[in-house]
């Protein structure tokens, strides 16, 4: 992981219905456009994806903050900012 802080795209998660068995890949540098997922844009940034495989179908809170302590699922750091 880069030494750079990521970007804040904003600070409250973003609640998806995940489809079980399926990856997501969620955005670490938060300069994606297709929030919370990666689209590519950390290119150069010294930030990777982090992949999530869904277990089942269900709604889960990803990070928006970008500074959750368990990516990619949101863990309430967002408050501290």
């Amino acid at each position: 992981m880069s030494d750079q802080q990521p970007e804040i795209p904003q600070k409250s998660p973003y609640a998806v219905l995940v489809e079980g068995g399926r990856n997501y890949f969620w955005c670490a540098c938060g300069r994606s456009q297709s929030q919370p997922f990666c689209d590519g844009s950390h290119k150069g940034s010294g930030f990777t994806p982090v992949k999530y495989t869904a277990e089942k179908q269900e709604w889960l809170w990803f990070c928006g903050c970008k500074h959750t302590g368990t990516p990619p699922l949101c863990d309430g750091t967002h408050k501290t900012l």
